[in-house]
């Protein structure tokens, strides 16, 4: 079955160029114009990923975002008529995976689409990252199930934020740069700001923080980070 994608914008051209793309690229896609009717879809509907505009009225796609992380770490991409970094940063730290800023290249849009859907649910793994369960003191990750938890807790996390966890523990004594930390997360070619990656580790530590856990990701400095040396110890 296709990936099925839900557009959350409240501009009807976007959300017609945005479908268009999507089914062309054999993706099924379902369009509704605010936060509002996208909380209503989310809820009601099997959804993979969610196309989610920030700018809207009503409810924000930030708020939206918000709400949907207190239950679910379904992978969000959001569409932003501001190029401010604020906004992506406060984007990404609330629980976004990616972002796309408008005017957009619809191919563009599809490429991000189908790296976020391959990191969430793919489970590739060539000779250097073949088992499928990683396990550092209380932290565990199970690539296959998509899981990770720290003792007998849950920790749920976004796609990409799995992405980057998921590198740091296949290699346990590497310090990773910020550049091959995007390689990890977002895949070959794709260039985003060192501050974003910066905001998806913030947001994994906060997690296991507030699970009681310190010490997961350490900063290198000037190079870029590692797994904790400390990490099954508990707050």
């Amino acid at each position: 079955m296709a990936p099925r994608i839900l557009v959350v914008d409240d501009e009807p051209h976007i959300r017609d160029v945005i479908c268009f793309a999507l089914e062309r690229a054999g993706l099924t896609s379902t369009a509704v114009r605010n936060g509002t009717e996208g909380m209503t879809a989310f809820r009601r509907a099997n959804i993979d990923l969610i196309i989610l505009d920030i700018g809207m009225p009503d409810m924000d796609g930030l708020e939206v975002c918000r709400q949907i992380r207190k239950t679910s770490g379904l992978p969000i991409l959001f569409l932003s008529a501001r190029d401010e970094e604020i906004d992506r940063v406060l984007g990404l730290e609330i629980g976004g995976d990616d972002y796309v800023t408008k005017p957009f290249s619809p191919r563009e849009l599809v490429a991000r689409v189908k790296a976020i859907l391959k990191r969430s649910g793919g489970n590739e793994a060539g000779p250097e990252r073949r088992h499928a369960i990683f396990v550092a003191g209380e932290l565990s990750l199970d690539r296959h199930g998509r899981t990770v938890m720290f003792g007998d807790r849950a920790i749920t996390m976004t796609a990409l934020e799995f992405a980057i966890l998921d590198a740091l523990l296949s290699r346990p004594d590497m310090v990773f740069s910020r550049e091959r930390l995007m390689e990890a997360a977002y895949g070959a070619g794709t260039y985003v700001a060192d501050r974003t990656i910066d905001s998806h580790i913030r947001n994994i530590r906060a997690k296991f923080l507030a699970a009681g856990g310190q010490g997961i990701i350490a900063a290198v400095h000037g190079i870029g980070f590692k797994l904790g040396a400390e990490i099954g110890r508990k707050a």
